[in-house]
């Protein structure tokens, strides 16, 4: 593309894909395409194109008003599941960088992560997969995709976003159900984008809502080898700085570890293509699959040390539960009201179930909830059927 005034070239997203990116990575222009086919965009890629529909998305949106992990608390320092989607994005984008791949699909897909989560963090996903226990369960990837494909409604030529197959394909592997093709680099980046995330930053909360101490945290060998690289470059820090310089680290060093350990990865198993990703991923002929992004050894063994630590002492602690349960019941009351009074839902989820059921369709649009509307909704529907 020339401007005619200045002369300046700029080379198309075609252009800039063939010279950035590693063999190794998804190219746009070998896309899958898409279920309902469309025209290509003047002068954005594929991915890109996903990228700004998800963005554009309610789905999106609602993000900003709904639980990480610690519904119920006041305050607004802990993370919302669009502040976490950023903080992953971002990490994603970085290792994207870092092995030359293609950083408009790990973005669109790092935004697109979440967005199937309902309100209320795990305690509502837990909620709905026990009130639909008999209808298939409920999984916050899995609706993803319900959202991707068919219930986020923008366009009037096809239902749901019409993402690229990539996206459509990345997401149905996180459901783990083994129906999914096996996944591209890009999708493997973001999978450790996110656990690199929720691990530190759900850290970081539990640390200022008092829910454990920092030199809890440090007696973890992961956290403690972090800890010893902050003071040996700044000496001894305390409180709040201790704490935000060791949590820097902790990222730091594992989104380097992780590249440095992938593209050693690449260059033994020789990846230089797509195919080779997926067949490496597969296994055969005796040998397992496996992941090539991946954690050497120990980095994964503190980081699964990490994960028990956070799961015992924060995830299930007295406090957390203690407000999980009344949100857990305003959700149930709120569901079994609307399977009671169906003719009191949008009329969108109305018609489908007809299609898809009551009990599904009630629980596609609580999913879509955030905290506060289910708070409002809850009020609204249960105080006046109670007068």
């Amino acid at each position: 593309m020339i401007d005619n005034e200045s002369g300046w070239s700029q080379p198309d997203w075609r252009t800039r894909e063939s010279v950035l990116l590693a063999p190794w990575a998804m190219h746009s222009v070998d896309s899958a395409g898409r279920v309902h086919p469309e025209p290509p965009h003047q002068f954005r890629s594929p991915y890109q194109r996903d990228r700004d529909r998800i963005v554009h998305s309610a789905a999106f949106r609602r993000l900003a008003h709904k639980t990480q992990v610690f519904t119920g608390y006041h305050g607004d320092y802990h993370r919302s599941r669009l502040t976490h989607t950023l903080e992953v994005t971002s990490i994603a984008r970085t290792l994207a960088r870092a092995l030359a791949l293609n950083e408009d699909l790990v973005e669109t897909l790092a935004l697109a992560h979440d967005i199937g989560h309902p309100p209320l963090g795990h305690a509502g996903e837990d909620t709905l997969a026990e009130l639909l226990r008999d209808e298939g369960g409920f999984n916050h990837n899995a609706q993803a995709l319900r959202i991707m494909e068919f219930l986020e409604t923008r366009y009037p030529e096809f239902p749901g976003l019409n993402l690229s197959r990539e996206v459509l394909d990345a997401q149905a592997t996180r459901k783990k159900d083994g129906t999914a093709p096996a996944p591209l680099l890009e999708a493997q980046v973001v999978d450790a984008a996110d656990s690199i995330a929720y691990d530190t930053h759900d850290a970081d909360d539990a640390v200022e809502l008092g829910l454990v101490t920092l030199e809890e945290l440090t007696a973890l060998p992961l956290v403690a080898d972090a800890a010893a690289r902050v003071a040996a470059r700044h000496g001894k820090l305390s409180g709040t700085d201790a704490r935000r310089a060791i949590l820097h680290e902790l990222v730091d060093e594992q989104v380097a570890e992780l590249i440095r350990e992938t593209r050693s990865t690449i260059d033994a198993l020789g990846i230089d293509s797509v195919a080779k990703v997926r067949q490496v991923y597969r296994g055969g002929d005796g040998v397992p699959g496996r992941r090539i992004v991946a954690h050497a050894p120990d980095i994964a063994a503190g980081k699964r040390q990490l994960e028990r630590f956070l799961f015992e002492r924060v995830y299930r602690s007295g406090r957390v539960l203690e407000v999980r349960v009344p949100a857990q019941r305003k959700l149930t009351e709120l569901f079994e009201w609307y399977v009671a009074h169906p003719d009191d839902l949008p009329a969108g989820y109305r018609h489908r179930t007809e299609t898809l059921g009551l009990r599904r369709s009630v629980a596609d649009y609580i999913a879509g909830m955030t905290d506060r509307f289910l708070e409002f909704d809850h009020q609204r529907r249960l105080a006046s059927s109670s007068r």
